[in-house]
């Protein structure tokens, strides 16, 4: 992070600086960057969790904690930020700010590496604030596009709500736990008898709560995450890929306070699993490639909150990881997307899936679910989030598989896609078990259920199943009046963007009226 910051420094002290210098430069310290994680991997593998000496007084300073956790977190941020600045030497090639933008991206990659790698609640806050600061820099690149300057300032509206909410829950913690060090928070927070909680733990975690929703983009202050696609082709890659998940990250680090806290839980799960289930039906609708995988990853972070909000926080941080490697791809390949699509196989656009093949698939989704959750020994009373969150997975095979009995059905089309289906069944359950394993000495494991998680688990379940049989059933009629007029008021999420519009435009207003 020191050197990340220095290039930035660099870079901005001397805007006349050429180009290729600070590229150069940005590169050999990201791909640094990348060799440090890699190395502090190993350290935790072979020495366990530990957390450095506070450089700093009064326990205001900065540290910095190795652990699972924070290791796969700094990885992650290392890797795509290395792949971040490769792309942008040919995309941002000519442009006479090319430098300025490399310092940005820089300060950007420092603040989101000095989040992950917190020790303590001072360094922890304000790594979250100078991320959403330096990020703002990037979203504002080119100051001309109106539309960006606009969304940027909805998302900075909705950050300064966001680092209000963390830094009560900081204080609280530090009050409550007598200490600002994050891992004696933990390990105080596990030894916590869940009938002892104080009142300041529950309000702590519901605005770590109300934190994370605003960082990652959830109902309803969504809006500025589709609306910020004039930034750089880069920023988005960085944005969807990186720093969209440090709500997420916010809420796993404390995990062992959230389960303190059920009512935490309950907001965290219903708000997630509805935003993720109103992403993805607006995504469906969307013409523009770039904003479908915008609504993508408001649906994404839905459901990672929906998994943390049923304790699954393994599972969460194994989401985190496979979607921003997926969404870091999909921008910066965004250009290519045609030529991808015809060199895919795509299903039959004239013949969409029938209810007697939706039942078909389905069937046969269940089979291979039923059969490897057998084989791997999942039980419901032990791992029901597991088993929960398998049902979304069925739901989206079932889909897959019907899709490709539509139309005049291709017996190698269908076996290669019971084919896949089976690879993604299997590699759920490995890779659940492998995140577990990996995250067990950090992360709490999934709490047995009450009645009113299973009566929220349960609802989940038919919601997504209920989304399932929406989008077979518009797929199978795209002509239809009602659905083309249902499509329009979906493709605009309802209008409920309209509200938040109208929120920041009276913040303008009150703040250019004269005292």
């Amino acid at each position: 992070p020191l050197a990340l910051t220095a290039v930035a420094l660099h870079a901005r002290q001397q805007p006349g600086l050429r180009p290729r210098h600070v590229l150069l430069t940005s590169r050999l310290v990201t791909l640094g960057a990348l060799g440090i994680a890699a190395g502090a991997a190993i350290v935790v593998a072979l020495g366990g969790p530990m957390t450095s000496p506070l450089v700093g007084m009064a326990e205001v300073g900065l540290s910095i904690r190795l652990d699972a956790l924070s290791v796969v977190m700094f990885l992650l941020v290392s890797f795509v930020g290395a792949l971040v600045v490769q792309f942008s030497r040919n995309y941002l090639d000519g442009d006479d700010r090319q430098g300025a933008f490399f310092g940005n991206l820089c300060l950007t990659l420092a603040a989101v590496s000095l989040l992950v790698l917190a020790g303590n609640l001072f360094q922890l806050v304000a790594a979250w604030i100078l991320t959403s600061l330096a990020l703002h820099r990037l979203l504002v690149f080119y100051p001309e596009r109106a539309a960006a300057v606009t969304a940027a300032r909805k998302k900075f509206v909705a950050a300064r709500i966001g680092d209000a909410c963390l830094i009560g829950a900081a204080v609280l913690l530090a009050v409550t736990f007598g200490t600002s060090d994050i891992a004696a928070i933990l390990d105080q927070a596990r030894a916590t008898d869940s009938g002892a909680v104080t009142t300041g733990i529950g309000f702590a975690a519901l605005l770590i709560v109300i934190a994370a929703l605003l960082k990652s983009a959830q109902f309803p202050a969504h809006g500025w995450l589709p609306e910020v696609m004039e930034t750089p082709t880069p920023v988005s890659a960085l944005l969807h890929a990186g720093v969209i998940n440090a709500g997420g990250f916010l809420v796993i680090r404390f995990a062992d306070v959230m389960l303190l806290s059920a009512m935490s839980m309950h907001v965290l799960a219903l708000v997630g699993a509805f935003t993720a289930l109103f992403g993805a039906v607006v995504m469906l609708t969307q013409t523009s490639v770039k904003v479908s995988l915008a609504w993508s990853t408001v649906a994404q972070m839905g459901f990672m909150l929906l998994q943390c909000g049923l304790g699954a926080f393994a599972l969460a941080v194994l989401h985190i990881v496979a979607h921003s490697l997926y969404k870091a791809h999909a921008f910066l390949s965004s250009g290519s997307v045609v030529e991808i699509a015809r060199a895919s196989w795509v299903p039959d656009m004239k013949s969409r899936p029938r209810p007697h093949l939706a039942f078909a698939g389905l069937a046969l989704a269940l089979v291979l679910y039923g059969s490897f959750a057998w084989v791997f020994g999942i039980a419901a009373d032990g791992a029901s989030a597991v088993l929960v969150l398998g049902a979304i997975l069925v739901m989206g095979v079932t889909l897959l598989i019907a899709e490709s009995m539509a139309g005049r059905p291709n017996g190698y089309v269908v076996g290669r896609t019971v084919a896949a289906a089976a690879v993604v069944t299997v590699a759920y359950f490995v890779l659940q078990a492998g995140a577990t394993a990996l995250m067990s000495p950090t992360l709490p494991l999934p709490p047995a259920p009450a009645a009113a998680d299973i009566a929220i688990m349960a609802l989940v379940v038919v919601a997504f199943a209920l989304i399932t049989v929406l989008q077979i059933h518009g797929l199978s009629r795209p002509t239809s009046p009602r659905w083309q007029a249902a499509r329009v008021h979906i493709a605009n999420g309802f209008y409920a963007n309209a509200v938040f519009n109208r929120f920041v435009g009276a913040l303008r207003r009150s703040a250019q009226t004269p005292c």
